[in-house]
């Protein structure tokens, strides 16, 4: 097991809810975030927006390295993410579910060794096993003709 790794980033207010986030170390540009209305004037993406997006683009990465592993060239992928935001018992909103539907470009069945690549692409997910410790997360992954070839409900 290799040692601990670090992500580091700096915030700083713009205006208002408006922040620019810095991802320190990094060539990375800039990210501005900000909150909906009527708090914030939606200039960027708020934190609830960037922790489902980091979900999902996290099983996008993750299948297309689970399918190259073995040897697969699969076209574009894509997805589909939902948020849910529920009141909790103080009123406070919280994200109390996370359901992503991942379409692959290909027909499941040419695709080499599809079945090993499904089976395990969501333990390669940093940010997804991560937030299933608080969030419940659910994936789907369709082929491209539609057919659904992967689903779990954790």
């Amino acid at each position: 097991m290799s040692g601990e790794q670090l992500v580091e980033l700096s915030l700083e207010q713009v205006e208002d809810y408006e922040f620019r986030i810095r991802f320190d170390g990094t060539a990375m540009p800039d990210l501005i975030t900000d909150e909906t209305k009527p708090l914030g004037g939606e200039v960027g993406p708020n934190p609830s927006r960037l922790l489902v997006a980091g979900v999902a683009n996290c099983l996008v990465a993750s299948l297309l390295f689970a399918l190259r592993k073995f040897k697969n060239a699969p076209g574009k992928l894509s997805a589909k993410v939902r948020g849910s935001l529920t009141r909790n018992e103080q009123g406070r909103l919280r994200i109390t579910h996370i359901a992503v539907d991942l379409q692959l470009a290909d027909v499941v069945a040419t695709l080499e060794h599809a079945d090993r690549a499904l089976a395990q692409f969501e333990d390669f997910c940093i940010v997804t096993e991560s937030v299933r410790q608080g969030i419940a997360v659910d994936v789907s992954v369709r082929d491209a003709s539609g057919v659904l070839v992967h689903s779990s409900n954790v």
